[in-house]
């Protein structure tokens, strides 16, 4: 855990109490504040006095008591509305915060010797990934690695801080735009595409929640940009003309003159004053299709940007066994894979698992995002035959009808049965691919979640053909 600085003998509120609240609240306590927790959720607020933490009404308490209040993530700041915390905390004065700008403000109050080197990873897709894979190169490099924020355990969570440590953090939009102080040894934002529009409002308001990742970065500290959209491109170019920092577009899609790229899975360090094959990532086998090959370059751009040789680098890139949920085989039953691609939320995610196969038996669906399926079009032929679960299944049925079978499964028990079913059927290799193309929250708590529904379902059928050969 990491002790919270700057609130000793004050009281934090502290709303939402799932792991990022909890962890806040246990920092908080241990940093030797004051906290006052709530969650609208009663089985929450048990597990919070069961720890000994107190469990205060926010809805009925004096406000003018707490020197700020800690708000989950998921509470909406500004779309569709504020919450009700954010409009009580407004209209008391009171700062509203989020776990990342507490651990910012603990690592700006340390000796400077005593500071960790901070890397943060942002972008609508590939976060994880690129997170899971720096955190990987700096481990194998022989650094003291803790890996955390929006994957994994959150950040305050992480082991104590000192100075040779390198905190490798994924952060959401959501925890973005509650991080102000946020300063940054390596900053990456990897790519923009539309996504949380119905939290953030616009698209204007979404790309500059993404650009906060960059703040307060100066001489010394690297900015790490994916060029491949025209947002970032346009972030790149602004901050470049800022001049401020050392600066790295990152690409997989063309040759650049200056930085990082990445072509037909050759990676090229152009950092210098000529373009220098670093690896051949077609044999990095967890980090198959063009997708990951902006996210080994960002990685790439990072591990320099901390002192790693190229050539370690690359010996890491090469060693990575890839992220659970994100096109992670989860079985092979016969000529029949399973690939567990969970963590497509939006479509622009799906495309990239859906881009690296030419054929495959896909399960979609779930609560869709802004625009559905339907930027997915030209990658509708691919599909062998569609199974459809949760809330999307008619709408995602509809932009299908006419372009790919459609089996209306309902259930990802139902779903993967038919699916293998018919992929057993075919008698040729067939891949049964999960990318949902849309959020899990309609029939699971989380992506991890659906993806360990989908490594379930594949073990079960597993286990009956095991059960059937033996009688």
């Amino acid at each position: 855990m990491i002790p919270v600085r700057g609130f000793e003998g004050r009281t934090v509120a502290v709303f939402g109490l799932a792991r990022t609240g909890l962890a806040a609240a246990r920092a908080l306590v241990a940093g030797g504040a004051q906290v006052a927790l709530w969650d609208e959720r009663p089985a929450a607020r048990a597990a919070a006095e069961a720890e000994g933490f107190p469990v205060v009404d926010l809805t009925s308490a004096d406000w003018s008591r707490f020197a700020a209040v800690m708000l989950s993530p998921g509470v909406p700041l500004t779309h569709p509305a504020p919450h009700w915390t954010v409009e009580k905390a407004r209209a008391a004065g009171v700062e509203i915060l989020g776990d990342i700008e507490l651990f910012a403000r603990t690592v700006n109050a340390a000796p400077e010797h005593k500071r960790p080197k901070v890397v943060a990873i942002t972008g609508t897709n590939g976060k994880s990934t690129t997170t899971s894979l720096i955190g990987h190169i700096c481990a194998q490099a022989g650094r003291d690695t803790r890996i955390g924020g929006n994957i994994g355990v959150g950040v305050l969570g992480l082991e104590d801080m000192h100075g040779g440590a390198v905190y490798v953090l994924e952060m959401s939009s959501y925890q973005l735009d509650l991080t102000s102080s946020l300063k940054a040894d390596v900053s990456i934002i990897l790519n923009i595409s539309p996504d949380h529009l119905e939290r953030h409002g616009t698209m204007e308001n979404y790309v500059t929640a993404k650009r906060r990742i960059l703040l307060n970065q100066g001489k010394g500290d690297t900015a790490v940009i994916g060029v491949d959209d025209p947002y970032g491109a346009r972030i790149c170019t602004e901050i470049t003309a800022a001049n401020r920092r050392t600066i790295v577009p990152v690409s997989a899609s063309k040759a650049m003159g200056r930085g990082v790229y990445a072509l037909d899975g050759l990676l090229y360090d152009a950092t210098a004053d000529r373009a220098v094959e670093i690896a051949d990532l077609k044999r990095a086998r967890s980090l198959p299709g063009r997708h990951n090959w902006q996210n080994a370059a960002a990685a790439y751009a990072a591990a320099r940007g901390l002192g790693i040789p190229p050539e370690e680098v690359a010996e890491h890139l090469m060693s990575f066994p890839g992220l659970a949920h994100r096109m992670e085989t989860v079985g092979v039953l016969g000529r029949v894979r399973f690939v567990n691609d969970s963590k497509a939320t939006n479509a622009d995610a799906a495309r990239q698992a859906m881009s690296s196969y030419p054929k495959f038996y896909w399960i979609a669906g779930g609560q869709p995002k802004t625009g559905g399926i339907e930027s997915l079009t030209d990658l509708f032929p691919r599909i062998e035959k569609a199974y459809l679960i949760g809330e999307g299944a008619a709408e995602f049925g509809r932009t299908l009808s006419g372009k790919a079978e459609v089996v209306q499964a309902g259930t990802m028990d139902a779903a993967v049965a038919a699916a293998h079913a018919d992929a057993a059927a075919s008698g040729h290799e067939a891949i049964v691919l999960l990318s949902p193309a849309a959020a899990s929250f309609d029939q699971f708590t989380d992506f991890e979640d659906r993806g360990e529904a989908f490594r379930r379902a594949v073990q079960r059928i597993a286990s009956g053909a095991a059960a059937r050969g033996a009688a």
